[in-house]
């Protein structure tokens, strides 16, 4: 069986939902065709032109970026700059290229997760919930269609709240209705009043199940016209969301923990606000540009917060409350390139797949 760019997105974003990255985010397929075989993989976390030399070498023809080649419209495409001109060189060479971001940072699975694993966190949350990220459907279904259609629901993704499943609140009434001469009820005769015994189900389900659970309603319920509602409500994914909070396994000084996060997550350097006096044991950690989650983390009585691109200003907001420390913007984020590979290496046996071995921090340190 050939493997297409499609059936790697599909993967990709049942791992990854599209739905859950930031509206300002630019992801999915870039260049490319969906229907394109795949022969091999580079992944990276940049995609410049040194990149898109060692995808040529290898001969890979589908390259997976994190972050995005593109984030403002363009209105030509002359080779300007380096971004231009991989895009020139990709549609050239027929190469696809797919960028999986911010959908990346918010699942529970991903960037984050990595990270914790490494410093060893235990007891952990999401330091920012996504919201948004749940919705209700409320059916009414005729008396012994009920379970059928429940069930269906449920083999759908829906009625799943944390570590509970098959969850649903189901209320008995009566429904009543009058079809027309164009009708052909499922129940009672068109043009007559009926009135039935029916099951009122409510169930929740993550937003980007919606066309699966819309598709698993419809092909389950008997009536001709389904009745149902779905509505955006304020309930939390504790799954979901930017950054992470935990607790280290054994408390130490702030001395020890920097050096312990030094060697744990292969730092050459990092910055780093004044010391508390205080003990580590509370992280919290935005991977790329997190300076505002200072004052969460704070909140959330974490020792300490980890991020980059911290600003002069921001390392005063620590106030000798929690220890910052920037790590570097590729640092926080270059494990993705593993990430990335250890899933897809589970999916697709048969295909190459590569991380590039190309430093692409754009930051250089003079020691």
């Amino acid at each position: 069986m050939k493997i297409l760019v499609k059936h790697i997105a599909e993967k990709l974003e049942i791992f990854a939902p599209i739905e859950y990255a930031e509206s300002y985010d630019k992801i999915g397929l870039i260049v490319g065709s969906y229907d394109q075989e795949v022969k091999k993989i580079m992944i990276t976390l940049d995609l410049t032109e040194e990149v898109f030399s060692e995808s040529m070498d290898k001969k890979c023809n589908l390259i997976i970026s994190f972050h995005p080649i593109l984030f403002k419209p363009i209105k030509s495409l002359i080779g300007n700059n380096y971004s231009e001109r991989v895009l020139i060189s990709a549609l050239k060479n027929n190469i696809s290229v797919y960028v999986i971001h911010t959908n990346l940072d918010v699942i529970w699975d991903g960037t984050h997760s990595y990270i914790s694993k490494l410093l060893k966190l235990t007891k952990e949350e999401v330091l920012f919930p996504k919201e948004g990220s749940i919705k209700k459907l409320t059916t009414y279904v005729p008396y012994s269609y009920s379970e059928k259609v429940r069930n269906a629901l449920f083999n759908a993704g829906a009625g799943n709240i944390s570590n509970y499943s098959h969850c649903s609140y189901n209320v008995d009434g009566y429904g009543t209705f009058m079809g027309n001469d164009k009708t052909k009820p499922f129940l009672g005769k068109k043009g007559y009043f009926h009135m039935e015994k029916e099951m009122c189900i409510n169930v929740i389900f993550p937003t980007h199940k919606l066309h699966s659970i819309k598709h698993a309603l419809f092909n389950s319920h008997p009536y001709e016209e389904v009745s149902y509602e779905i509505y955006k409500i304020e309930n939390i994914n504790p799954y979901l969301g930017i950054g992470r909070i935990g607790l280290l396994e054994e408390e130490m000084n702030e001395y020890d923990f920097l050096h312990y996060l030094k060697r744990k997550m292969s730092l050459s350097c990092m910055r780093h606000s004044i010391f508390t006096g205080k003990n580590i044991k509370n992280v919290s950690i935005i991977a790329g540009s997190g300076s505002f989650g200072i004052e969460k983390s704070i909140e959330m009585k974490a020792d300490v917060f980890i991020s980059s691109d911290f600003k002069y200003h921001d390392f005063f907001k620590s106030n000798q409350q929690i220890l910052i420390v920037d790590i570097g913007h590729y640092e926080s984020e270059k494990s993705n390139k593993y990430l990335l590979k250890y899933f897809l290496d589970k999916k697709f046996i048969h295909i190459p797949i590569y991380e590039s071995e190309i430093d692409t921090n754009p930051v250089k340190y003079f020691f």
